[in-house]
């Protein structure tokens, strides 16, 4: 909530210094435009029946995060002693956590089943937020020059800071829910547990429709919520480490003093972001995937 307040109030006192009357009375550098960290620019373009399938940076960091949770799971799966390092007794702390969530949501064979699933997730969107924070070579529009070779500049980038990778994980999660519901109930069942026990005639009609609305709503909090998070944060490190100076373009004993104050802040975000939001945030989008898949198949939602 401290955060979403904070990007709010950074979000208007942009927007009053990137209007006309702003940029007179602060002399605003309108060159600099802090969303050009966030384009997409094809590496490699790639299209296929009219779909831009190319490789840029937010494909880089998804498959990133794909190989370190692969490497991760699988380099200590074959590596498991009885004297467990301090990596088998991280992984083995993960693992129960994720047992936990788990088994606190489903029952029976769904526990076995997902358990897999969601131990990937959360590992997945941890790695993806976590990388994300690491400056790496993908800022194309600000290259430096290199022994002869034009290198792109070090930039922040979360693969889940695009709306895009949020979306597919939870379309996955609420075709799975659905898929297990309607396995575990039927089809005309499984809708009629939409409706709470007891709303009976008329009054059930309206109430199965907002039931339909929430279905709805479901995908757009689980993954507006993990996108909008982390995209917060990572404009908040741009803005504060630097790039609310350049915007105002002010002389350099002001640049000097905001630049200090800003950048103590960027370094306060920065390690609010990493100690706690990367963890939280993958941590939530988990155990509501845990959460709607033991409902879909409760006797009583």
């Amino acid at each position: 909530m401290i955060k979403a307040r904070l990007f709010a109030v950074a979000a208007s006192f942009t927007a009053v210094l990137a209007s006309p009357a702003g940029a007179v009375a602060l002399n605003v550098n309108e060159d600099y435009k802090p969303q050009d960290e966030f384009a997409l620019d094809p590496w490699i373009p790639i299209e296929i029946f009219g779909i831009d399938m190319s490789i840029n940076k937010a494909v880089m960091y998804v498959v990133i995060a794909a190989v370190l949770s692969c490497i991760t799971l699988i380099y200590v799966g074959r590596r498991m002693k009885m004297k467990p390092g301090r990596i088998q007794a991280a992984v083995e702390m993960y693992y129960g956590l994720i047992e936990g969530i788990t088994k606190g949501n489903l029952s029976g064979k769904m526990v076995n089943r997902w358990f897999p699933f969601l131990a990937t997730i959360f590992l997945f969107i941890w790695y993806s937020n976590m990388i994300g924070y690491i400056p790496l070579p993908t800022n194309t529009h600000e290259p430096f020059m290199l022994f002869g070779l034009e290198i792109p500049s070090l930039a922040l980038y979360a693969a889940t800071a695009n709306i895009s990778v949020p979306l597919v994980l939870t379309l996955v999660v609420v075709i799975s829910y659905h898929f297990e519901g309607v396995r575990a109930k039927g089809p005309i069942r499984y809708m009629k547990g939409w409706v709470p026990a007891g709303v009976e005639g008329v009054a059930a009609v309206p109430i199965f429709f907002i039931e339909v609305i929430s279905q709805f709503v479901r995908i757009v909090s689980l993954s507006v919520r993990l996108f909008a998070n982390i995209l917060a944060g990572h404009l908040l490190i741009l803005f504060m480490g630097g790039g609310l100076v350049v915007l105002l373009n002010l002389a350099l004993i002001g640049s000097l003093i905001l630049g200090l104050v800003t950048g103590t802040l960027a370094v306060a975000f920065f390690i609010f972001e990493v100690g706690l939001v990367a963890t939280l945030q993958a941590f939530i989008f988990t155990i509501l995937s845990a959460i709607y898949l033991g409902g879909a198949v409760a006797e009583e939602h």
